[in-house]
């Protein structure tokens, strides 16, 4: 490994999961991975010895990276992602809720295809993803998920005009409907469920119930799967990330393992 050069890894997106991957490289992998330009939509100056931030979309696609992150959401997903794959750039993609989109999944996958690279959705804010693809190889009969955030979670979202989470007292049920629906209609909210459902048995029969919970501070979810393998149920209460309450801590962190294993010699999970 030590004779190879650095990684060349772009973002799109210096937001929470963008800040996070930025200060690790710096702290932990700057000589294995090499972060040269960021997309992000506002100017803002390069911190000494850091990436160059870019908001010109023309000026980050003619630089050269091995893999891409993208942490900015639906939008970045439909602008950015299908270019870079078909010139064979490695694309990881967090807001996996984008591809609610049949016709948008479909290119990312020819773009993929025909650049002779990959698309890698990452797991992100939601664990038992490896268990939940491989007991779909021997068929899965029901996947089932249910996300529980505090009211202030879904303000900015459709739940804020359909209820008065202000004045909420009681957990409530703002969703209950399928995990396409669920992610198009709470996109910063529950990409989890589109994740979810790619891994297991397709966005439009997984079953999804959403609840604003005055009762809690985390963020608590829950996926319950029955099929040839058997059952299993999965549960994280994660504590809330420290700038977008729509969002837990895990997220970062998780995005941050899968920037590592880029440069690792060893993977775990997969």
């Amino acid at each position: 490994m030590k004779n190879k050069p650095p990684l060349r890894l772009g973002l799109i997106g210096a937001g929470a999961i963008g800040a996070h991957v930025i200060e690790f490289v710096a702290r932990e992998l700057s000589d294995r991975i090499d972060i040269p330009t960021v997309l992000v939509r506002t100017p803002r100056p390069a911190a000494a010895n850091g990436p160059e931030f870019l908001t010109d979309p023309i000026d980050f696609h003619a630089g050269t990276y091995d893999v891409v992150l993208e942490g900015a959401g639906h939008q970045a997903v439909r602008d950015h992602v299908v270019p870079l794959l078909r010139r064979g750039v490695r694309v990881i993609v967090t807001s996996i809720g984008a591809f609610t989109d049949d016709a948008l999944y479909e290119r990312c996958r020819e773009a993929a295809e025909a650049g002779g690279t990959s698309l890698t959705l990452a797991s992100a804010g939601i664990g038992a993803l490896d268990i939940l693809s491989g007991a779909a190889v021997g068929g899965l009969d029901s996947v089932e998920m249910t996300v529980r955030k505090d009211p202030s979670a879904w303000y900015g979202t459709a739940a804020e005009t359909a209820f008065n989470l202000d004045a909420m007292t009681d957990p409530t049920v703002i969703f209950e409907g399928t995990a396409r629906d669920g992610a198009a209609m709470y996109p910063q909210n529950v990409n989890i469920s589109a994740a979810v459902a790619l891994a297991g048995i397709g966005l439009d029969r997984t079953r999804l119930t959403i609840v604003a919970d005055p009762t809690i501070e985390t963020h608590i979810i829950t996926v319950e799967a029955r099929g040839a393998f058997g059952s299993f149920s999965f549960t994280e209460d994660v504590a809330v990330a420290d700038e977008n309450r729509k969002t837990g801590k895990i997220v970062a962190m998780a995005v941050t393992k899968t920037v590592r294993q880029l440069a690792s010699a060893v993977r775990i999970g997969g």
